[in-house]
């Protein structure tokens, strides 16, 4: 990365406002659905026990679609895709709401479906930021579109607790009501971005085979640290309710603590990108790794609010410099030609590893209890440590004497 100083250009910074904002609105849907999403298929299932399956829907949704989105956008253009992507969140909104309102829990899962193919495309923003900037303002840029998620934590909760019972007596179709307007109105913000065109930026089907790419040790690091910071991160964070309702708080005392958590997770990416500039990509990774481990060690050290709290916090930090530390590595693990194809690999590893914690993280919570989840996270954290610490000190080393 450049150390030159120079400040970005004016289109620069405008798309990285308006990616910032649109963001803010996406995370926001998106925390309404986690809020909502259950409660609603508990509502509408005969059979409780498939309560989650539209949950589950969705994340497999989003994790089927994060190739064919990124390939997408390579052939036609940001702009194009993430108007794609907000059209069919707009749509599988609406479509919960009928859902919701002709009690059909399978077309509710259909909907929940169309809403991870929304996930997966504006999984994007922050590389789309990355794409227009220059070396110097890269990384400042995927962190400051990250800190949209500042919003969200704010803006989801209330606009959940306002949507609950809009459309009263129907609950919660209100809410998918305001998801599709938050979905219509980043549909309108991004047709401001000025991103090149896959064919002035070179984005065409050549470059080096991807498994070429992905053998390069850059890449390892980078898809570890986005992969295993956001699985952690994921896997704490969905059993801490149910840990906490164990211990006898009250849901109110979890949704303080996840709102908490989510503010920890964006509120740094305001710095971040600075911090980076000044230490490197590997210190700021390696410090996520540290607070990933310093959360674990608090959440083993009692079972009060303080240490739900404050352990949650503190890994939502450590996801924060473990994932922008990832992405901004990642960058310098492919040429503009190969863009496309290297953020769908990387994504779609980060989006599989997220799936497999979302759905193990409340079984494993329920069999083998608190203490032991939060054991299992230092196992991925002790990989991506020594992988960095082996780029650090020996591969890149090598590589200046040769």
């Amino acid at each position: 990365m450049s150390l030159t100083g120079a400040k970005p250009h004016s289109h620069e910074r405008k798309n990285v406002f308006v990616l910032a904002l649109s963001q803010a609105l996406s995370m926001s849907g998106m925390s309404m659905v986690m809020t909502a999403s259950a409660l609603t298929g508990l509502m509408l299932a005969d059979d409780k026990s498939l309560a989650t399956v539209p949950m589950a829907l969705q994340f497999v949704a989003a994790m089927i679609t994060t190739i064919p989105a990124s390939l997408f956008m390579g052939r036609y253009g940001r702009r194009i895709g993430f108007s794609v992507g907000q059209a069919v969140g707009a749509c599988g909104a609406l479509l919960a709401t009928y859902a919701i309102y002709t009690q059909s829990f399978w077309l509710f899962a259909t909907a929940s479906l169309l809403l991870g193919i929304h996930v997966a495309f504006w999984q994007y923003f922050r590389f789309a930021a990355a794409d227009s900037a220059s070396p110097d303002f890269k990384a400042k840029a995927i962190s400051y579109v990250l800190a949209g998620g500042v919003i969200s934590s704010f803006l989801g909760p209330q606009l959940a607790k306002f949507g609950e019972k809009l459309l009263e007596p129907i609950l919660f179709a209100g809410i998918y009501i305001l998801i599709a307007g938050l979905c219509i109105t980043t549909l309108f913000l991004i047709q401001a971005i000025k991103i090149p065109s896959p064919k002035s930026a070179g984005i065409n089907n050549s470059g080096r085979p991807i498994l070429e790419i992905m053998r390069q040790p850059v890449f390892i690091v980078a898809a570890m640290s986005g992969m295993f910071g956001y699985g952690a991160m994921t896997f704490v964070m969905i059993a801490t309710p149910l840990a906490m309702n164990f211990c006898g708080f009250a849901f109110t005392d979890s949704a303080t603590v996840i709102q908490w958590h989510v503010l920890a997770m964006f509120a740094p990416s305001f710095i971040t990108g600075s911090l980076i500039k000044k230490f490197g990509v590997l210190n700021i990774i390696l410090c996520g790794v540290v607070l990933n481990v310093c959360a674990i060690a608090i959440n083993l050290s009692g079972i009060e609010f303080l240490n739900f709290s404050i352990g949650l916090a503190t890994i939502g930090l450590g996801w924060n410099f473990m994932f922008i530390g990832g992405t901004t590595l990642l960058t310098e693990a492919y040429r503009p030609e190969e863009r496309s194809k290297v953020q769908a690999a990387n994504d779609f590893m980060v989006l599989s590893t997220t799936t497999i914690a979302a759905f193990s993280s409340g079984a494993l919570q329920q069999s083998v209890g608190w203490a032991l989840v939060n054991a299992m996270v230092t196992v991925p954290m002790t990989l991506v440590f020594t992988a960095v610490i082996w780029f650090k000190f020996i591969y890149l080393p090598k590589q200046a004497y040769k």
